[in-house]
């Protein structure tokens, strides 16, 4: 399988989507936490040469201005069988609606797992497109985001219905 990526220039700064095959592999800021070296983001390519990264890109840029909710993309992710459970769970929060790492620990059977949940939700290679900028601390501060929280804010803000936002502290 032939691993690629295409840079995205967005509302957030440059994005790197990356594809492994006929699915999507990763979504990193250009100071991401948690971005892997360039051998491992295969090849550049332009977004007009490749189908899949293409519509992608074209979902992200939808969902920056507010027309899109969510995406229907092929996406994989590789990570650990918690990982996985933890962004299975992520993927599960609505457009527009947070969650705590608790709440998550929780509902995987041990609400003392927030952190080991934290860890799991930085360690997401799918930011935005597996939303974890909706999983805030539990008094619904705003925690660590590979993107850098202004980036989180921006997103949550994009979600947020015009009441709520108005009365959101941060």
């Amino acid at each position: 399988m032939t691993t690629r990526h295409t840079i995205v220039d967005t509302t957030l700064g440059e994005i790197t989507i990356v594809a492994t095959g006929e699915t999507i592999t990763g979504l990193y800021f250009a100071r991401h936490v948690r971005r892997p070296s360039a051998e491992v983001l295969g090849l550049g390519v332009a977004t007009t040469e490749d189908e899949l990264l293409g519509e992608a890109a074209w979902q992200l840029i939808e969902y920056l201005q507010g027309m899109r909710r969510s995406f229907e993309l092929p996406l994989a992710a590789t990570g650990d069988e918690f990982q996985q459970s933890v962004w299975a769970k992520v993927n599960e929060v609505p457009f527009g609606r947070t969650t705590t790492y608790g709440t998550i620990a929780a509902q995987l059977g041990d609400p003392r797992r927030a952190y080991q949940v934290g860890q799991a939700v930085g360690a997401n290679p799918l930011c935005i497109f597996v939303p974890c900028h909706r999983v805030v601390g539990s008094a619904g501060a705003l925690t660590g985001y590979a993107g850098g929280l202004e980036r989180k804010r921006a997103l949550l803000e994009l979600e947020a219905p015009a009441a709520v936002a108005a009365g959101r502290l941060f």
